[in-house]
């Protein structure tokens, strides 16, 4: 059972539904609206792939095997309301596995949000490269096992694109990194400064200090307030614990230029407190 929407996405279903058809599947494909009100290349595509449409329902769902949904793509701008929502619940309650194009409808394909509702795809298959809703949540729940196709779509293109947003993968900061050197010292390796919270709440900065540590820090000191310094001094080695007590002595802390990267959030909680001026 293909599913399509009215735009470019929907025209991809289109191809689905005809290779399918060409290697010997029993294709049904759901569309409503008039074919030539379609994206040119869309419509040219609902053209070629020879099959009738017809009209999108829950009753098409009943005895499919396999679902592709090809209703919206990344470009989703509104949420999905009325009877397309119903369509996309009933797929996701039907039982037959999903395959999504491009990005589970439903689902901004800039910021992962679920727009009203989204498909649950057991797989998602997208073209060129990932787009932040496959990697962010809640939208990377809804894809499943993402597959990124190469279509022919050149890597000159990016230069028109002008992404400005990046998986974290190894390339994009490895040839930086400052691997130790036989006349290097600790301090070329960076002074991580970690404000830990009050006495009923330390083990977040704790753990993020260790976390600095094992990252390649030559140095990582826990700024605790006095109440909670013995608390943090018997839970750390090779990691130093300094008083600060309130903005203050984190700015006096923090005035030594050889610390420079400093977190502040581990424990501190959700309520209004004052931050340090550095």
């Amino acid at each position: 059972m293909v599913l399509c929407g009215p735009g470019n996405n929907g025209g991809d279903g289109f191809v689905a539904a005809r290779y399918l058809t060409e290697h010997g599947y029993a294709v049904r494909l759901g569309f409503d609206g008039d074919p030539a009100k379609l994206p040119a290349d869309a419509a040219t595509m609902a053209a070629r792939c020879g099959k009738t449409p017809e009209p999108l329902s829950s009753e098409l769902l009943a005895s499919a095997d396999v679902i592709v949904d090809a209703l919206f793509g990344a470009g989703l701008a509104r949420p999905i309301e009325g009877k397309l929502a119903d369509l996309i619940d009933a797929a996701n309650a039907c039982g037959a596995p999903i395959v999504a194009v491009d990005v589970p409808s439903g689902v901004d394909g800039t910021t992962g949000a679920v727009r009203g509702t989204a498909i649950h795809a057991d797989a998602t298959v997208t073209f060129f490269r990932l787009k932040p809703g496959h990697l962010l949540l809640p939208g990377r729940l809804h894809c499943g096992a993402v597959g990124l196709v190469d279509i022919g779509i050149p890597d000159s293109v990016l230069a028109t694109v002008k992404p400005n947003t990046f998986a974290n993968e190894p390339g994009l900061w490895l040839p930086e990194f400052p691997w130790p050197t036989e006349e290097g010292h600790k301090y070329l390796r960076g002074h991580a400064l970690v404000a830990s919270g009050p006495m009923d709440a330390t083990g977040a900065a704790r753990m993020a200090a260790r976390g600095a540590l094992r990252a390649g820090a030559g140095l990582v000191t826990v700024a605790s307030p006095r109440n909670a310094l013995a608390v943090n001094a018997s839970q750390l080695t090779a990691i130093m614990v300094r008083e600060a007590d309130g903005p203050q002595g984190i700015a006096a802390l923090l005035s030594d230029p050889r610390k420079n990267a400093f977190l502040i959030g581990p424990g501190h909680g959700s309520a209004k407190r004052p931050r340090p001026r550095c």
